[in-house]
């Protein structure tokens, strides 16, 4: 038994430092038009099974900083779960809606506009979360917070010339 828990935290370990090396690639190519279309369409939907497996130990975005979260649709009212990058700011996490830099806000923006409470699993906690969007000078600020973390966020808004591209705060209820 003792063997078995050994070579399941080895696994994990392992395959927790190979996604961080392939985090780093992936920051780098998602800055690319190609590569913010290839997150948005493969990684997050990979992370819609993985995370919730592994109780968000793993993930296709950046280790310990991607967020499963779970909306429930505008229009149709059913849940939708997207996998997104976060960082914290206080007790709050920050996320960007940004969609690779297309010229459309993501669907889950548009969710949590609709129904502010979401569901959030991260490393380390599965919990409710109230969203509203950062305006202004605090939009601003959060932004270039979060770009200083993530490059590709300023790429993504150097492609969106037709919209700003929004900044959530999730908060605890």
């Amino acid at each position: 038994m003792l063997r078995s828990a050994l070579d399941e935290d080895t696994l994990l370990a392992t395959m927790a430092g190979l996604l961080d090396s392939l985090n780093r690639i992936g920051v780098a190519a998602s800055s690319s038009k190609l590569g913010g279309i290839l997150y948005h369409v493969v990684c997050r939907r990979i992370d819609s099974v993985l995370m919730p497996l592994t109780g968000a130990k793993l993930s296709m975005g950046p280790p310990g900083q991607t967020v499963l979260l779970t909306t429930t649709g505008a229009r149709s009212g059913r849940l939708r779960k997207a996998a997104v990058a976060f960082i914290w700011h206080g007790d709050d996490m920050i996320v960007i809606a940004s969609k690779g830099g297309a010229p459309r806000h993501p669907a889950w923006y548009h969710n949590m506009k609709a129904n502010p409470r979401v569901r959030a699993l991260y490393r380390g906690a599965d919990e409710e979360r109230v969203a509203r969007e950062a305006v202004s000078e605090e939009r601003d600020a959060l932004f270039v917070e979060v770009a200083a973390t993530f490059s590709n966020f300023a790429a993504y808004q150097q492609r969106a010339t037709a919209r700003t591209i929004p900044v959530m705060v999730l908060s605890k209820p």
